[in-house]
């Protein structure tokens, strides 16, 4: 190391003392050697570029000590600040409190420092250097808590307010003809834009979760006030903090919530591929889910700014899973209800009662909600149980003993009472309406006289046209102490009364075939 260059390694250390002391105290006392320091980073930039400029050898130039001073200062400046940040430990990472007091102690404590330093690095000619260090450390750790992933949105939102709040006091202390150090506005732009994305990917995941939780398959649907908040509450503190970011906000919510449907009917299409009992409740659970989706919907209409095509995809999403879901639930009705009534009249118990006991317990719980589709949805099931219980009858193979038809016949009666009464407690008034083959087969056949007999049967023509003799025979098999001329008798009251269907409406023996077969009490085929 040459004479010159020794010098030049003594005065930088020097001068770094110098600086060092100076954001120590920020004494006025070394404003002197503090302005020396100015003046010799000139002196450097100034033989940087007589040497550029004399075309010397770059080599030569870029070893030349004094042309790191610059660097060298910045590096002092910055590990001082870096220093002077308070950390906020790890263990805090979740709560709201810490990190209010942590930008507090920024705002009322670290920039307020920097800012009293800042007049004498100014009077020395050094504001420019040590101003772009102030940013870049404040940048620097602000980008650190932006990136924190554990961070919520609310967390990520009081960043985002007070580099707002700094900025703007940064804007008015520029107004000032000799204002104090003010944080630079590029470098605050540039982290503002990186706080909002990582605010706005926040809101997404979190809303995303919430819904997932709010709408589990497995468990009951929240409350549809719950959901609004979900889909409301940070667009709301958003609002406060910026109108436009309000916006946002709003906007990747909406678009989390139309991401989060669409995967819920994924979600619903694989349930349906399962099978069992449980998933009766868990298909009124969905239903309910999609009433409840479709009111929330409807109210997030009023409340924010949504687009005709969000809404069309929505009620699109909604429409396609009720569907799909009905169709499972009622086939499934079907399909358990067939299988327990196949030997229902063979059985002292086939276990039909507990399935309209579990029935009536899930359509109570689902009747709580009060949904739009919950009496169109028991009325369909009381169709399904009441055209598989007539199934069931009238193709159930027949006991010649007069004893197997009471028994038959008390079954029948035991049956309807129980289905009346779910029915009733699960519809209210509206049970009225429902269709009752069952009580008309009970009346016909506990009738005691035949003319009676024919006169419970014109109701029965009337209400149900699409009944068959074939059907009307199977019906009498259960009839105890019917003669042959008797049987004969009703089935001619039949053939003068019957009369063709002329609306689809009321088929309920349309698709019931039954077999002709002997009667138990003549030996001849009556049907």
């Amino acid at each position: 190391m040459g004479k010159s260059e020794s010098l030049y390694v003594l005065l930088a250390e020097r001068m770094w003392t110098v600086v060092g002391e100076a954001l120590s105290g920020g004494d006025r006392m070394l404003l002197e050697p503090l302005q020396s320091v100015g003046e010799s980073l000139k002196w450097e930039k100034q033989k940087e570029a007589e040497r550029l400029g004399n075309s010397l050898e770059t080599e030569s130039v870029s070893t030349w000590s004094p042309n790191f001073w610059k660097k060298d200062l910045e590096e002092k400046l910055m590990q001082y600040m870096t220093a002077q940040i308070p950390l906020l430990d790890s263990s805090t990472d979740t709560n709201e409190t810490a990190l209010k007091q942590h930008l507090s102690h920024l705002e009322r404590t670290f920039v307020p420092s920097l800012e009293h330093r800042s007049d004498v690095f100014r009077e020395a000619g050094l504001l420019v250097t040590y101003a772009r260090c102030c940013h870049a450390s404040l940048c620097s750790h602000l980008a650190t808590l932006t990136d924190r992933n554990c961070f919520s949105f609310s967390q990520s939102l009081l960043i985002y307010e007070w580099i707002i709040k700094m900025y703007k006091r940064g804007s008015q202390a520029c107004e000032r003809p000799r204002h104090s150090l003010s944080l630079g506005a590029q470098c605050l732009v540039w982290i503002l834009w990186k706080t909002e994305e990582k605010l706005l990917a926040t809101a997404r995941k979190e809303v995303g979760k919430a819904l997932k939780e709010a709408f589990d398959i497995g468990k009951p649907p929240w409350a549809d006030a719950a959901v609004i908040e979900i889909l409301t509450e940070k667009t709301e503190a958003a609002r406060r903090v910026s109108e436009s970011l309000g916006e946002k906000v709003e906007a990747e919510c909406l678009e989390e919530c139309l991401r989060f449907l669409e995967s819920y009917e994924d979600e619903v299409r694989s349930f349906i591929q399962l099978d069992g009992c449980s998933l009766i409740y868990s298909s009124l659970r969905i239903l309910e889910s999609c009433c409840l989706l479709r009111a929330v919907w409807h109210k997030l209409t009023y409340i924010c700014s949504v687009s005709t095509e969000q809404n069309v995809k929505v009620n699109g999403f909604l429409h396609r899973t009720e569907d799909d879901i009905m169709e499972h639930f009622l086939q499934t009705i079907t399909t358990k209800v067939k299988g327990t009534l196949k030997d229902h009249f063979k059985k002292c118990d086939s276990g039909f009662d507990h399935i309209l006991e579990s029935l009536k317990q899930s359509f109570l719980t689902f009747g709580k909600k009060k949904t739009d589709i919950y009496e169109a949805l028991v009325k369909a099931v009381n169709a399904i149980i009441v055209t598989e219980y007539m199934q069931a009858l009238l193709t159930t193979p027949r006991k010649t003993s007069a004893m197997q038809r009471r028994r038959i016949v008390n079954k029948i009666e035991e049956d309807h009472r129980m289905m009346q009464t779910i029915f009733k407690e699960c519809l209210g008034p509206a049970a009225g309406s429902l269709k009752d083959p069952i009580k008309a087969i009970l009346e016909l056949v506990q009738t005691s006289d035949p003319e009676g007999m024919k006169i419970a049967l014109l109701p029965i023509l009337k209400e149900f046209p699409d009944l068959r003799k074939e059907h009307l025979s199977a019906v009498l098999d259960v009839k105890d102490s019917l003669s042959r001329d008797d049987r004969a008798a009703l089935l001619k009251a039949f053939h003068d009364n019957c009369r063709e269907s002329e609306t689809e409406a009321n088929l309920l023996f349309a698709d019931i075939e039954v077999k002709p077969r002997k009667c138990g009490l003549c030996g001849c085929l009556c049907c």
